[in-house]
């Protein structure tokens, strides 16, 4: 790159206002590498040698309509093609803090670089737009350009301004692709911060659990019932089972002793343990009494029947 211009409007009145913006950016980079800016009467505008590139630093001062004559002066005498032009201007089609590099293009009804066009006669030159945004109102932007923007605006057309300046020492050794990538890279990466920066901090809140549909009633029911029976500790089981067992064995008559000490031992509320057991022999001894009774019946009856049929083979008479 041999030539970089930017376009503005000369004098106090402008200085401040949105359509200086190209002047704003050619001035910090004459100021960060030390370039000196003179008044060069037969070119009409601010001139200086940026050391480091060799290349031709220039500020029109024939107000933003007749921009291109004294560009079309310096690249007449210095034989600078417009592909080695980088013309730095104000773009009402972005955004306040937006920067964009680009070659060749229409001119969008910015007045300086139509003159350009004109003077050059080609569009192939290089543009580098810094958006400054668009009125509210239609057909209020010949005023909107001529005024200051507001302290957020200007805050962020320096902050594209630094970008671009970062990425001008690619402009300058001839890697424009470079140079896009890294403008419109960065510029994406710092939108993502302030985002980050602007949206509240978040409570690590955990997400809400969602409800389970119901279940019929009677599934609802089996699942407890199930449940129910899968949680019976199989060690009471087996001891419920084992005192049934014992409780049907001592209802056989063999083990009525057994089961009744046993029930007057286990009854609560007996003070005399003498008195218990007592009563538990004499449960024992009624079944023998009753059983030693039916005997001497059955032995009575057996022998009136012998007696009747067989009268010789009474028992009770000694041969």
């Amino acid at each position: 790159m041999k030539l970089i211009v930017g376009l503005g409007n000369p004098g106090d009145k402008y200085k401040a206002t949105r359509h200086n913006a190209g002047f704003w950016l050619v001035e910090r980079l004459a100021a960060q590498s030390g370039t000196v800016l003179r008044k060069d009467g037969k070119f009409q505008a601010l001139v200086g040698r940026h050391e480091a590139s060799g290349a031709w630093l220039l500020l029109p001062q024939s107000y933003m309509n007749s921009s291109g004559r004294p560009v079309q002066m310096m690249a007449s005498f210095f034989k600078i093609q417009p592909a080695d032009i980088l013309v730095v201007h104000d773009e009402l089609d972005l955004p306040p803090g937006t920067a964009r590099l680009k070659q060749g293009g229409g001119v969008a009804g910015h007045n300086g670089l139509k003159d350009i066009s004109a003077r050059l006669a080609s569009h192939d030159y290089w543009r580098l737009r810094l958006g400054i945004g668009r009125p509210p109102e239609k057909g209020a932007a010949v005023e909107f350009v001529l005024h200051k923007p507001g302290q957020e605006e200007r805050a962020a057309l320096d902050e594209a301004i630094g970008r671009a300046l970062e990425v001008l020492p690619l402009v300058l050794g001839g890697d424009l692709q470079g140079a896009m990538l890294k403008l419109h890279t960065q510029e994406h990466e710092e939108k993502d911060e302030r985002a980050a920066k602007a949206a509240p901090a978040s409570t690590s809140v955990p997400p809400e659990r969602a409800e389970a549909p119901k279940k019929p009633e009677k599934v609802e029911k089996a699942e407890r019932s199930d449940a129910a029976v899968s949680s019976a500790d199989p060690v009471e089981e087996v001891e419920k089972a084992s005192s049934v067992e014992r409780y049907a064995r001592s209802a056989q008559p063999d083990n009525i002793g057994a089961a009744a000490k046993s029930r007057a031992i286990d009854e609560p509320g007996q003070a005399d343990q003498t008195a218990r057991l007592e009563k538990i022999e004499k449960l024992q001894r009624v079944p023998k009494v009753r059983d030693a009774e039916n005997d001497d019946k059955k032995q009575r009856a057996l022998t009136s029947l012998l007696k009747k049929f067989l009268p010789g083979t009474d028992p009770s008479r000694k041969k």
